[in-house]
């Protein structure tokens, strides 16, 4: 990697930034002197330094989110506030992307990363990933529509949902639900209970295959993973 294009990416300025230092002789790669931005290093084999401070090369960056409602899914939009948004400086050098999105009015977790294979993983359809939502419904959840959910909603569009788990949590004239996808189709839980003639009114996701929501984030809160919890992303 050419050393300007690490220490950019590492936080330590713009290119523009980054040259001026290294004109400055500000930095060291095993103990020389480089000035040319253009030199190639093994940042993970060689020690480089600047203003005498290690560089710790990092190739991607994994963040969990408690995404709040009114926030988009994305990386940019002209009109909506994006899921980066709320991320800092230290963290968009990294250019992370939400795995997957949650919908605008939805909130928890959302996992960023700028590791495509991870999300690759996560998103594909073989892999019949777990996503379990915490729901509040306007109407009586029965343990028919437990069955119909077992069995495959099939969505007022015709669409046959793959099977999913409804527990129910409380029930009463506004319900309270776990629901459990492996798919992610467009408004998907939504649409499932008004496919049986109830209406969500609020939906948190809670867990992502093994990876739970850290319930101590608020809403827009959000912190790098720790490795028992990379492990469980396998």
């Amino acid at each position: 990697m050419r050393i300007d294009k690490l220490l950019a990416s590492m936080g330590y300025g713009s290119r523009k930034e980054v040259k001026r230092i290294l004109k400055k002789g500000q930095v060291q790669v095993d103990g020389k002197t480089v000035k040319d931005g253009k030199i190639h290093v093994e940042p993970e084999q060689q020690d480089v330094r600047i203003m005498g401070e290690k560089v710790i090369y990092r190739k991607h960056i994994y963040l969990m989110m408690n995404k709040p409602a009114g926030v988009i899914s994305a990386t940019e939009d002209p009109t909506e506030t994006c899921v980066t948004d709320l991320l800092s400086e230290a963290e968009l050098i990294f250019q992370p992307f939400p795995v997957g999105r949650l919908d605008k009015d939805t909130e928890g977790l959302l996992l960023l990363t700028n590791d495509g294979q991870l999300a690759h993983r996560l998103l594909s359809p073989k892999k019949n990933v777990d996503k379990t939502y915490y729901a509040r419904v306007d109407g009586v959840v029965t343990d028919q529509d437990v069955q119909a959910f077992k069995k495959g909603i099939i969505l007022n569009d015709g669409y046959v949902c793959k099977p999913a788990e409804l527990k129910i949590i409380r029930q009463g004239n506004q319900s309270e639900v776990y629901v459990t996808i492996t798919e992610g189709k467009y408004h998907q839980i939504k649409r499932m209970f008004q496919a049986v003639e109830k209406t969500v009114m609020y939906l948190k996701r809670i867990q992502m295959g093994k990876l739970e929501l850290d319930e101590r984030l608020r809403p827009g809160e959000y912190r790098e993973l720790t490795d028992d919890e990379m492990s469980r992303l396998g």
